[in-house]
């Protein structure tokens, strides 16, 4: 490509709402355009970009057995058929096809893969092309006859990412996430450690242990422990309807108070058992969870233990309606509600908790004898400084931005849909399934971010646009262009992709926009160092540049400069 004919500029200055430096870059270097807000428009450098991140994974996953599919872009939101709706992930109509193409435990085990661009509506777009509308997105299912196999390719999966992720150049942690209400037997989340990002991820330095605060275990530390149950006793409490208000005026610690979140569960499938719903024509069912005074609650962990796609908080009046008060909330005594209670509340006796009438509490209440839960269970989210699950050491807080993740599904798509194989003795058996997504485009947006400096992009050489940035300066004889036009037809003929600074502009701006480009090598042909029969070499990741003779095998020195290897 010369740049003189090349669609798209450089930009001196990014606009002033973008947040993220790699993304500043990318405009500014002529990768992208922000087209409206959420959706980004790939110029011709960063469709190139694009496509080479692309070719890296068709290799990765083609190397364990992928083959590549396209399925279509809208799909049945009910079982007419006839309203659609454009899926943000593919699993229904992936198992769809498995159902109606594989018949026996034979044609398994089978993996299949698309990439292509998806749309979900986020509310808040940000930081450029991290959290977008529109994106390109890697996913592949595999289809198994038995847990045994689904094990195997996901293990396969977790090694084929990696080698995506070191081939880009980018250094990622696996961590814990959200199993979610969906039937994930396990999920792990790559994520790009970066300030930027908006996921909040729990680390022990200590152990390596990683995970998602949302999702992330850890050692709740013991209330103060009692040798008597005691007495329940109402107290007048005026004002305190905070745990912090109330652990105040009680002049007690907050680990021994008990903290009501009222909220309404939308299933994801079924009511849970002798639950009512909470309104005679709805789906939607009423949860009180409580957890101690101390701690937090993690809605994604409730979500999953209740089997809800999503939970709201529920209205004053929703509260109410069961018996309960706002601000003065307690199980005791409440009726119509789904009550789940942290697995450190029936270890903390005596606790204060809500009389559920304004403006009193009650004194020593105690799980078991007060009231009783439809699930004990971990509904507490992580917090910095607590203590890790496998070692006890401190928990420290990071941020990032996930880039894929891996999920076995197990058989609960195909045992909805019914897409069964015949095993050896010819009985019907659900196929197993998983599920595996890499967000191409935040990956494209992360190396950026990953690889720069002050002045411009700093590309690895596998995921460059082009290998080489030729840079030809002016010269009165016109020796120079026919000296850079035979070296960009040779470097080319090489299979050395090159992007040639034709233009006629200073040095200046030209040194400044390879820099900003940021391609792995840049060849400069002066007219005085042409003269002295030499060309100039410079890797972007060096500060100093090399001379070498203008009888060299320029191929050869690109070969060895860029990817390390011996010269012909």
């Amino acid at each position: 490509m010369r740049l003189s004919k090349s669609f798209g500029q450089t930009l001196r200055e990014a606009p002033a709402d973008a947040e993220a430096a790699g993304y500043r870059l990318l405009l500014r270097a002529g990768y992208i355009r922000s087209m409206f807000a959420g959706n980004i428009g790939y110029l011709p450098l960063g469709r190139r970009a694009l496509n080479k991140i692309e070719a890296v994974v068709r290799e990765e996953m083609n190397a364990i057995g992928g083959q590549e599919i396209t399925l279509p872009i809208a799909q049945p939101k009910d079982t007419s058929d006839r309203d659609m709706s454009r899926a943000v992930t593919d699993e229904e109509a992936a198992i769809d096809l498995a159902r109606r193409e594989v018949r026996s435990y034979r044609q398994l085990p089978q993996l299949l893969y698309h990439i292509r661009l998806k749309w979900r509506d986020d509310p808040r777009p940000r930081a450029g092309l991290m959290y977008t509308r529109e994106f390109t997105l890697l996913s592949s299912y595999s289809f198994d006859a038995d847990e045994e196999g689904l094990n195997r390719q996901y293990d396969a999966h977790c090694r084929a990412y990696a080698r995506i992720f070191e081939r880009c150049g980018l250094s990622v942690v696996m961590a814990v996430s959200d199993a979610g209400a969906m039937g994930e037997t396990v999920t792990r989340e790559y994520v790009f450690l970066n300030p930027i990002g908006e996921n909040v991820l729990l680390l022990c330095g200590a152990c390596g242990y990683i995970a998602d605060q949302q999702t992330a275990r850890f050692r709740k530390p013991p209330a103060d422990p009692a040798h008597l149950v005691l007495p329940i006793q109402k107290v007048a409490t005026p004002g305190a309807t905070t745990i912090e208000a109330l652990a105040a005026f009680l002049r007690i610690p907050k680990s021994k108070t008990a903290k009501a979140v009222f909220l309404v569960a939308d299933p994801a499938g079924a009511l849970p058992p002798n639950v009512a719903p909470l309104q005679p024509d709805a789906h939607e069912f009423f949860v009180f969870a409580v957890v101690r005074g101390d701690m937090e609650i993690s809605e994604t962990k409730l979500a999953a233990a209740v089997g809800a796609r999503a939970l709201r908080p529920a209205s004053v009046d929703e509260i109410r309606a069961i018996g309960a008060e706002p601000g003065y909330g307690s199980p005791v005594g409440v009726d119509g509600a789904y009550v789940v209670v942290d697995d450190a509340i029936p270890l903390s006796p005596n606790l204060v908790a809500g009389a559920n009438e304004a403006g009193y509490h009650l004194l020593n209440v105690n799980y078991g004898r007060d009231y009783q839960a439809a699930m004990v269970c971990d509904i507490a989210a992580a917090q910095a400084g607590d203590a890790c699950p496998e070692c006890g050491a401190p928990l420290q807080v990071e941020r990032g931005v996930p880039v894929g993740c891996v999920s076995k599904l197990g058989a609960r798509y195909s045992q909805a849909i019914g897409a069964t194989v015949l095993d050896k003795d010819g009985r019907s058996r659900p196929i197993f399934m998983g599920s595996y997504r890499i967000e191409v485009g935040r990956l494209l947006a992360c190396i950026a971010e990953a690889h720069h400096d002050e002045y411009g992009l700093k590309w690895p050489a596998s995921v460059a646009p082009y290998h080489v940035h030729l840079v030809s300066l002016r010269s009165a004889d016109g020796s120079v262009e026919e000296k850079a036009e035979q070296l960009y037809r040779a470097l080319w003929a090489a299979g050395i992709e090159t992007v040639w600074d034709d233009r006629d502009e200073r040095p200046g701006v030209k040194f400044n926009d390879a820099d900003l480009i940021g391609l792995p090598l840049r060849i400069t042909v002066g007219e005085r160092a042409l003269k002295a029969g030499q060309i100039e070499v410079k890797r972007r990741a060096d500060k100093e540049s090399l001379s070498i003779s203008t009888d060299a095998d320029v191929a050869s020195v690109a070969r060895e400069m860029i990817w390390g290897l011996p010269r012909a």
